[in-house]
Parts: structure tokens; C-alpha cells; sequence
């Protein structure tokens, strides 16, 4: 559902526009609890998301030649029901973090689960990033967890920003298939899942030990062989 009843935005120095590029900050982000999701393929997994629970997105930005070439994304819009506001290519490029933006972005809200509900959930498998700092390397673990089928992936203090521009657009619409909870404290986590009976596994490129044999290792113990 595309909204072409309201005019197109194109005053690339209005309050609207300068509140979405705001959003490129940690202070834009803490103060409105807001996060930019920029690109076709995370826009799509958004709606997606947004479409199954109502709770992702709040507004949708995109070129009239976007939408306009684009049948898909108008159906995703109306499985969603959210509509796009038309925005010329200027207010694009003045609302996105990329510096050629792909046509279309949008403003999600941050909606994170509580660790220790999240642990009460029995989770079968999460990965957790201590102190991983480039987002580039975050994106990429969190869409192996999410091909995986982690049932959640957290970053703990230390790590880089979740809805940090970059991050976001790392996880190329993984961010959206699996709970993901930022700035975790190590050792309130290791104490919790501990207390919930849930094994922790380190992954480190100097260790002694291969994690797949201490994992069979684990099976023997669990099996009462080891």
C-alpha cells in the first residue's frame, strides 16, 4: 500500500527528513528508540517482519521510480499495511546513512526480549558476540547464526552498536528473522545460563581445544559415556 495522496516530500532541510538522518547517531537512536533500515533487501526482510507481527516498522521512504519499477515491493507494502511516503531522490540521499542510497529506507523501532525471558524460552542454540566491534563482522556472524538456526544471537558491552547504520546493513535482513539483544552484560549472562542449564561454548582463534570434540564430549556426558 503506497501513499500517494500525500505530496512528495522534497525539502531535503525539513524537521521530518533531518529526524530520519538523525537516526545515523547513537544520540538520534537513544532518543527516539528508532533505527534506520536502509536497502531493498533488509526493507524487504522489515516488511516481511512487520507483516507477521505489526511491531517492526514505523515509516517507509521511497524514490516514485522505486516504486514505480517495483511490483513486489508494493505488494510487501500491502502485506504489511504501511504505506510509502514518496520522497525525491535528494530527501533520500539527505535521510540515508549510504551515500548513493538503493531508492527505498526505512525507520524500525528497537523492540528487544529480556535476556532472562529469552533463557526461560529454552533456546536450543545462541550466539553471543563478546566484544566484537566492526560491524562488518558482526553482520557476518549474525547471518551465519540466523542460516544456523539460532534461536537468538546478543551482543554483549563492549560490542559494536546493533542499529548502528553499518551493522544493520551488514546483517542484510538477517537482523529481522531471529531475536537479537545488544549491550549484555558477560558475566550477568554466563550466571544466568548456567543457572538454566544451558552450555557455553567459546570460540577462540588461539585455544587448545576444537570445539566439535568438546562438544561430542558434551553428548557423552549428557548420554552418562563420558
Amino acid at each position: 500500500m503506497t501513499s500517494y495522496e500525500e505530496p512528495v516530500m522534497s525539502n531535503p532541510r525539513a524537521d521530518k527528513v533531518k529526524a530520519v538522518a538523525r537516526l545515523a547517531t547513537r544520540a538520534g537512536r537513544k532518543a527516539s528508540g528508532h533505527y534506520l533500515v536502509e536497502g531493498p533487501q533488509a526493507v524487504r526482510e522489515a516488511l516481511k517482519a512487520h507483516a507477521a507481527t505489526g511491531q517492526v516498522l514505523v515509516s517507509v521512504y521511497a524514490t516514485e521510480h522505486f516504486l514505480g519499477s517495483s511490483s513486489e515491493f508494493s505488494e510487501l507494502l500491502q502485506d504489511a499495511q504501511i504505506p510509502a511516503r514518496t520522497v525525491t531522490e535528494q530527501v533520500l540521499a539527505a535521510m540515508a546513512d549510504t551515500i548513493t542510497p538503493q531508492g527505498i529506507i526505512a525507520v524500525a523501532r528497537r523492540n528487544e526480549p529480556d535476556l532472562r525471558e529469552l533463557l526461560d524460552s529454552a533456546p536450543r542454540l545462541i550466539a553471543v558476540l563478546c566484544r566484537v566491534q566492526d560491524p562488518g563482522n558482526a553482520g557476518t556472524i549474525l547471518r551465519a547464526a540466523d542460516a544456523a538456526g539460532a534461536d537468538a544471537v546478543l551482543f554483549t558491552k563492549g560490542s559494536v552498536d546493533i542499529y548502528n547504520p553499518k551493522t544493520v546493513r551488514s546483517t542484510v535482513g538477517s537482523l529481522f528473522h531471529l531475536p537479537v539483544i545488544g549491550n549484555v552484560d558477560f558475566a550477568e549472562l554466563t550466571s544466568t545460563a548456567t543457572l538454566h542449564g544451558i552450555q557455553l561454548l567459546a570460540a577462540d582463534g588461539y585455544a587448545e581445544h576444537d570445539l566439535d570434540t568438546l562438544q561430542d564430549q558434551a553428548v557423552l556426558r549428557r548420554a552418562g559415556q563420558g
